[in-house]
């Protein structure tokens, strides 16, 4: 797992998605990109899949967490999901992220997928579940 932090503002989203982008390069499986908004469309390369979570009706933690699930299970060549704002698609402070984290090191330990996040704090701000993963 990597993970993008700071503070909002601070150019996660763009490093996120220009990382995405690298991928491309040597992924040997599939690339998703997982949001809450359209408005990367034009900034993510077309081979990589922009899943907008709102689309879904996604609402809540256990309602990513099953929708990253299913990802998961439909397509076992998926190789790298990139999320970007999960505290803003759960609706949920990050502090408060801990069991969709330890879904997610789950999923990686049982599908070898890679994930890919960012999370909007400042370094000193990171819960201990997320700093494992810097």
């Amino acid at each position: 797992m990597k993970i993008f932090y700071g503070p909002k503002g601070t150019g996660k989203t763009k490093a996120i998605i220009d990382f995405a982008n690298e991928t491309l390069d040597s992924a040997k499986g599939h690339v998703v990109f997982i949001t809450d908004t359209k408005r990367y469309n034009y900034d993510l390369k077309y081979q990589i899949r922009l899943l907008d979570v709102a689309e879904f009706g996604v609402q809540c933690e256990d309602g990513f967490r099953g929708f990253v699930k299913g990802i998961v299970a439909a397509n076992g060549d998926n190789e790298y999901i990139f999320i970007d704002g999960i505290s803003r698609i759960t609706g949920k402070p990050l502090a408060e992220l801990d069991k969709i984290f330890a879904a997610l090191e789950k999923l990686e330990n049982d599908y070898d997928v890679k994930f890919v996040l960012t999370c909007s704090a400042a370094k000193e701000d990171l819960p201990d579940f997320v700093v494992k993963h810097i």
